[in-house]
């Protein structure tokens, strides 16, 4: 069962692969010569949230990151690996962090349960939790609290964002790097732009002085 399911998989990406080269004769030749995209994804490892699709680019137009709910800590040399090598070698010019409603991760964070080695990580979303704790314990609905803390996590990661040397560098080299807080709903496969953006130095602290 488990060989022909994988096998499956291969007859996908041959098929994939064949539409694609008819519809486009030489694109894997002309991809595979360069990587130029305007975008880094940081997203959430979520299997409903196919980062490219939602956005509709093809394959070397968006460069992804994606790990449990979308969280960018100053201690992963993996997530600051990938801003670095965006921002500075590629030379993206926006990071969109984008988390989705119905976040598994975030649910988790929420509760009081065990999950093992992922409280770790989740202790993360638990201090966004502490933040707003006030505002969020008000909601009686429990997937509105929910809702409401996917978009603050996303706000938070977008300033994590900022702070990390990578970006920090960037502005003061007065490269062209705006930081975008995004949430998808899987519910209609809409985006929804949260309102923070941050493209300077000067924007990221009259944000932190109102906070």
């Amino acid at each position: 069962m488990h060989m022909r399911t994988l096998e499956s998989l291969f007859l996908n990406n041959r098929s994939w692969a064949e539409r694609r080269e008819k519809a486009e004769p030489g694109y894997f030749r002309r991809l595979a010569k360069i990587q130029r995209p305007d975008y880094l994804w940081i997203g959430c490892s979520d299997s409903r949230v196919p980062a490219n699709e939602i956005v509709g680019l093809d394959p070397g137009e968006l460069f992804v990151h994606r790990n449990v709910a979308n969280v960018v800590v100053h201690t992963d040399l993996n997530c600051l690996s990938v801003i670095e090598f965006a921002v500075k070698r590629l030379g993206v010019k926006h990071i969109i962090v984008c988390g989705h409603y119905g976040c598994g991760g975030v649910r988790a964070a929420m509760q009081k349960g065990s999950y093992g080695l992922a409280d770790n990580w989740l202790r993360h979303i638990k201090d966004v939790y502490q933040d707003h704790r006030s505002e969020l314990d008000r909601l009686r609905d429990r997937a509105e609290r929910e809702d409401r803390l996917c978009a603050h996590n996303v706000r938070a990661q977008v300033l994590n964002v900022c702070a990390t040397s990578s970006v920090q560098d960037a502005w003061k080299r007065g490269q062209s790097l705006a930081i975008h807080g995004w949430i998808y709903d899987i519910h209609d496969g809409l985006l929804k732009d949260l309102g923070l953006q941050v493209s300077s130095k000067a924007q990221l602290d009259k944000i932190l002085e109102r906070r």
